[in-house]
């Protein structure tokens, strides 16, 4: 993190313990994501120990402790995805681009993740990859969807 976008963060801040969740969400809104320097600077700066800072960022599900992919993957986990193959589309994707959900590539191309609802249960299954939704998922529309990467490349 660079020191002066750090310093121009906090010059907004008094420095209380208060302030800790807006500052880690001004630092992540800044970065991406709240890599560990930052969080050691911000409990410095708030005076309490790096781990409560630790235990606030990991807390809370908007925060990220590691860098997001160029291209996120949100497999939706509502109930009319569910049961209409979502697991399944998960099982398929996970394979395909080498990660599990939760993960991103150690070459930051991707990030898969899982939501509770995306918001179009209509399309079941459906995901998003970045903004873009596609639904009515199935294995072979996954395979259309990533078909590069089984050649170890990456259009998608």
């Amino acid at each position: 993190m660079e020191e002066i976008l750090f310093e121009e963060i906090l010059s907004s801040y008094r420095g209380d313990r208060s302030e800790l969740v807006p500052i880690l969400q001004d630092v992540q809104a800044n970065l991406g994501y709240l890599p560990e320097k930052a969080m050691l600077n911000i409990a410095r700066f708030i005076g309490v120990p790096e781990s409560h800072v630790y235990s606030v960022a990991s807390f809370y599900a908007q925060f990220r402790l590691m860098p997001l992919g160029k291209k996120r993957v949100t497999i939706c986990r509502g109930t009319a995805c569910h049961i209409r193959g979502a697991p399944q589309i998960l099982g398929e994707i996970e394979g395909i681009i080498g990660i599990n959900e939760g993960e991103t590539s150690e070459d930051l191309e991707y990030t898969l993740e899982s939501v509770a609802c995306i918001g179009c249960c209509a399309l079941a299954p459906c995901l998003k990859i970045n903004t873009d939704v596609h639904g009515e998922m199935t294995i072979e529309k996954v395979k259309e969807l990533f078909p590069a990467l089984e050649k170890g490349e990456s259009d998608v």
